[in-house]
Order: structure tokens, then sequence, then C-alpha cells
């Protein structure tokens, strides 16, 4: 009879979390996930500005390469498909938001330009153009 009782008490206190706890539990990871969820999203955001201004310099030096091959840099009609004819780039390559560099030529000098993340002319903050000739100047500075 003894016995009986400890194996009920036993029972009783193996038991396992209540409603309560549970949800307690999901609030909790939900509030965490959410605090790192708006720290993280902006962060992804700056990492597509500077891969794109690291696309830029690394689209200057296939440049540089092909005025070495051939004297001068490609027209403007031609764009940066001149770098992929002469074999220098296996394509021509996309910004982080998947739309093509615009190349113009101004005069004798290559300008890249990414419109961001609205993909248009202009804009603030992610959706800034970003140019070759502004990321230029600030080195300069």
């Amino acid at each position: 009879m003894l016995r009986t009782a400890l194996t009920r008490r036993r029972k009783h206190t193996r038991r396992g979390m209540t409603l309560i706890e549970i949800i307690v539990v999901i609030t909790i990871l939900s509030l965490l996930m959410a605090a790192v969820g708006v720290a993280v999203i902006p962060q992804l955001e700056q990492a597509k500005v500077d891969r794109a201004k690291m696309d830029i310099g690394n689209i200057q030096n296939a440049l540089k390469t092909y005025y070495a091959k051939k004297g001068n840099y490609p027209d403007t009609g031609v764009g940066l498909k001149a770098l992929v004819d002469a074999q220098i780039l296996e394509r021509p390559p996309l910004d982080p938001w998947d739309t093509e560099y615009v190349y113009m030529k101004e005069g004798s000098t290559p300008v890249i330009i990414s419109y961001g993340r609205d993909k248009a002319p202009g804009g603030t903050e992610t959706d800034a153009d970003i140019s070759s000739k502004e990321l230029g100047q600030k080195k300069a500075q």
C-alpha cells in the first residue's frame, strides 16, 4: 500500500509543461526573434549597398584591363557588354537588386552607376544611386 502511494506521487511529479508555460516560452522566443529581426534587416540593405560599391570597383578594374588591351574605353552604346565580348568578364554584371549596372562614357572617363533598391535615378538612403564618380570623390577626400 505504501508503494502504491509513492508510485502515484511520482506520476504526478513527472508532469510535463502546462499550457501557460508553453505560451510564455513561445512569447519570449517571439519577442527575441522580433528584436533580432529589427536589428538585422537594415544591415542586409546596407550590405547590398556595400556590395554594389565593391562591384563598381571591380568593374572599374575590368575597364582598366579593357583599356590596356584596346587602348580606349568602350563606347556608351556598347556598354559593359564589351567586357564580355573581350572575355574580361563572363557575363554582364548585375547589381545586388538584380539590375544591370549602367555604363556611360563621359568624355574619356567611364562612369558606372547602380540605381539602388528603387531601380530608378535619384533616391535617398538605400534607394540612392551609387556611382563610380561619387566613389572616386570620396576616396580623394
